[in-house]
């Protein structure tokens, strides 16, 4: 399966865990690349000690995304943007890598940003220009909405993020339940979740995927 994809092949519709075979009848000139995750292990770790250096609070999302809350830095290395151009220069540098950065008053909000302009941008949302940046964007950029849940949104008239925060308490609560008010929040760019540096794991799952589809109970308990 697809562990990830450039740009230009997401244009034609390929997709981290699409097969192999589909990404490649939807982009049949792309490259396909083995991966190597001691390289990619590395670049991470290296990254994680450019961000300490700036600050310890870092919040890991994942091997290439991180939350940095960078509210007690600024008296030493300038305000949150020269921080931001400050650690995207340091990994161009360091490790010929790109990175996208976004800066915001909350980690959905700076999320969003961070991926409105990839691979190598920095888009800076204020609460001055919240609404202005937010409202245009798909309702499908906020967590927890999926596409079953967008189909529902768009049988009622909801597409953008100005859709969803305007729409009726009724219309929400038919849409996401005792989670209504919350998504409203979401759609208003309200998030009052700390940057937790450190977190006591919940839960520890394996997956494999298989090369062909198996259907028989047997061949799965085995």
């Amino acid at each position: 399966v697809v562990s990830t994809a450039c740009y230009v092949a997401r244009i034609r519709g390929v997709r981290s865990a699409v097969p192999m075979f589909q990404a490649l009848k939807l982009c049949p000139e792309a490259v396909v690349v083995r991966p190597r995750m001691e390289a990619y292990s590395e670049a991470s770790r290296a990254i994680r000690e450019m961000m300490l250096e700036l600050t310890p609070e870092i919040e890991p999302l994942s091997l290439d995304e991180a939350f940095l809350d960078v509210s007690s830095s600024v008296r030493l290395f300038g305000d949150e943007i020269a921080i931001a151009k400050r650690i995207k220069e340091r990994i161009r540098e360091e490790t010929s890598l790109a990175a996208s950065v976004g800066v915001a008053p909350n980690k959905l909000v700076a999320k969003i940003a961070s991926d409105l302009d990839k691979p190598d941008g920095l888009v800076v949302v204020s609460t001055e220009n919240l609404h202005a940046t937010l409202d245009p964007l798909s309702a499908a950029v906020i967590p927890g909405i999926g596409r079953v849940t967008q189909e529902k949104m768009r049988r009622v008239g909801i597409r953008s993020i100005h859709d969803l925060r305007s729409a009726p308490n009724k219309v929400l609560e038919r849409l996401f339940g005792r989670y209504a008010g919350r998504m409203r929040e979401r759609a208003n760019g309200i998030d009052d979740r700390p940057v937790v540096a450190e977190r006591r794991e919940k839960s520890i799952s394996a997956e494999e995927t298989f090369d062909i589809d198996l259907e028989q109970r047997s061949v799965l308990d085995t």
